[in-house]
């Protein structure tokens, strides 16, 4: 899991990048869901939130640069 400290930290390309790793992660856990043989299926819940995180601190981002 990351800490919303760690990705604010982070510039707009890295958080990009993280964001394609955690997608293409969500989409091989839900194709592991799919065969049956997802092992930690808390795992799941993990990634989604990781992903909501990153995409907030993105959001935070562009807004901070709008308002400047």
């Amino acid at each position: 899991m990351k800490k919303t400290a760690e990705l604010r930290s982070k510039s707009v390309d890295e958080l990009r990048l993280e964001l394609r790793n955690l997608l293409r992660e969500k989409f091989n856990l839900n194709m592991q869901r799919g065969v049956g043989q997802l092992s930690r299926p808390d795992q799941m819940r993990k990634v989604r939130k990781d992903i909501a995180r990153v995409y907030t601190v993105m959001n935070e981002k562009s807004r901070a640069g709008d308002a400047s």
